[in-house]
C-alpha cells in the first residue's frame, strides 16, 4: 500500500506539470482528493489492516494527501498568473489611439430658471420646502379659503383622483400645509410640478411648473412684498427695468396683485412681445388673508404675511425669447443646447 501511494504521488506531479487550466487542475485534485478519489479509497481501506498497520498507513497517506494540496495550490496559483498575463495582453490598450469625445448634457431651461430663483431667495434667509403633486382638496382648496363654488374646483379645471383627492393645480397647497404644522416666522420658497385641464398650446400646458413664495411674521406689509418682488424681477431681467403692481383677486390672499415688468424688448414703448402696453405680467402676489392664517391657529392681530406664485414656464419663455411653451418638453438637444 506504500508503494502504492509513492505512485499516486509520482503520478500526480506529472499531471498536475501537464494541467494547462485551472478546470485540468480541479479534476485532478478530484481524481485524487474528492469522495471517490483514489487517496480517497486507500483510507476506506484502512478498516482491513490491523491497528499497528493502520497507524503506519495512516500517517504515510495523511502525509501524501498534505503534498497533493500543496502540490495543486502551487499549481493553480502558477495557472491563476498565466491566465492573467493572457487576459492583459489580449486586454491590452493601445493609449496613441484618439479618443471619442462625450457630448456634454445642458441643464434644461425650466431648471436653469428654478435653480437661479433658488439661489436668489436662498440668499435672502427663505428655506426651500416640497409637497406631493397627488394632494387633498382640504390642502390645495378649503386650506386656501377658496370658496366651495369656485369656478377652479370644477372638473373642467382640475384633475380629481377621487372626491377629496386631486392632482395639486398649485404649489399653494404647500403654504397650506406649512401654516398648519409650523409656527411663524416662516419665509420659504417651494419649487414643483402642478396640473390643469388645459389644451397643449404655445401658451398653455395640462402640466407646468411652479415656485410657491410665502412669508409669514410680525409685521410684515404690503411694502416688503413690494420690495423683495421688484429685486427678484430686476435679478431676472435687468435692474434698468421699471416694475408695477395691479390689482387682482387670489382667494388666499387680500389684496392680492398681479405684477409686471417694463417690456426688455422695448423698454415701454410697445411691441409684440408686450402687446403694445409696455408691460408684461410675470405673477400673481398678495398679503395672505386672515382666513388662511387662522388655519394654523395663528393670531391674524400679531402676524401678518405675503404669499406670491411664480409661473416657471412663463418666467422661461419671457427671459430666454421663446414663443412657444411645447418647446420646452420635447427634450430635443439642439434646442436646449442654444441656452447653455
Amino acid at each position: 500500500m506504500t508503494e502504492k501511494l509513492k505512485t499516486i504521488l509520482e503520478q500526480a506531479g506529472e499531471e498536475l506539470a501537464k494541467a494547462g487550466s485551472l478546470a485540468d487542475a480541479e479534476a485532478l485534485r478530484v481524481k485524487l482528493l474528492g469522495k471517490k478519489g483514489q487517496l480517497t479509497e486507500i483510507l476506506r481501506s484502512m478498516k482491513d489492516y490491523s491497528p499497528e498497520e493502520r497507524k503506519t498507513l495512516g500517517q504515510a497517506a495523511n502525509e501524501a494527501r498534505a503534498k497533493i494540496e500543496t502540490m495543486i495550490a502551487e499549481r493553480t496559483a502558477e495557472l491563476k498568473k498565466l491566465a492573467q498575463e493572457a487576459r492583459f495582453k489580449a486586454e491590452t490598450l493601445d493609449v496613441t489611439e484618439p479618443g471619442v469625445s462625450a457630448v456634454p448634457g445642458y441643464k434644461h431651461l425650466i431648471s436653469l430658471v428654478i435653480d437661479d430663483t433658488i439661489d436668489f431667495f436662498s440668499s435672502m434667509g427663505y428655506t426651500i420646502a416640497e409637497g406631493p403633486e397627488i394632494d387633498t382638496v382640504h390642502n390645495n382648496f378649503d386650506a386656501l379659503n377658496a370658496d366651495p363654488n369656485h369656478p377652479s374646483r370644477d372638473m373642467t379645471d382640475t384633475f380629481y383622483i377621487t372626491d377629496k383627492v386631486l392632482l395639486r393645480t398649485q404649489t399653494s397647497d404647500v403654504q397650506a400645509r406649512v401654516i398648519a404644522a409650523q409656527q411663524p416666522p416662516i419665509r420659504l420658497i417651494s419649487p414643483g410640478r402642478v396640473f390643469r385641464c388645459d389644451t397643449p398650446d404655445a401658451t398653455h400646458s395640462p402640466m407646468f411648473h411652479q415656485i410657491e413664495g410665502l412669508v409669514v411674521d410680525e409685521g410684515i406689509t404690503m411694502a416688503d412684498l413690494k420690495g423683495v418682488l421688484d429685486k427678484y424681477a430686476k435679478h431676472l431681467f435687468g435692474s434698468h427695468l421699471a416694475t408695477k403692481f395691479r390689482p387682482h383677486h387670489f382667494p388666499f390672499t387680500e389684496p392680492s396683485a398681479e405684477m409686471d415688468v417694463e417690456c426688455f424688448k422695448c423698454g415701454g414703448k410697445g411691441c409684440n412681445i408686450c402687446k403694445g402696453s409696455g408691460w408684461i405680467e410675470i405673477l400673481g402676489c398678495g398679503m395672505v388673508h386672515p382666513n388662511v392664517l387662522k388655519f394654523g391657529d395663528y393670531d391674524t392681530e400679531k402676524y401678518t404675511g405675503f404669499a406670491f406664485g411664480i409661473g416657471v414656464e412663463r418666467i422661461a419663455m419671457l427671459k430666454y425669447g421663446i414663443d412657444d411653451m411645447r418647446l420646452l418638453y420635447e427634450n430635443d438637444i439642439r434646442f436646449i443646447s442654444q441656452f447653455r
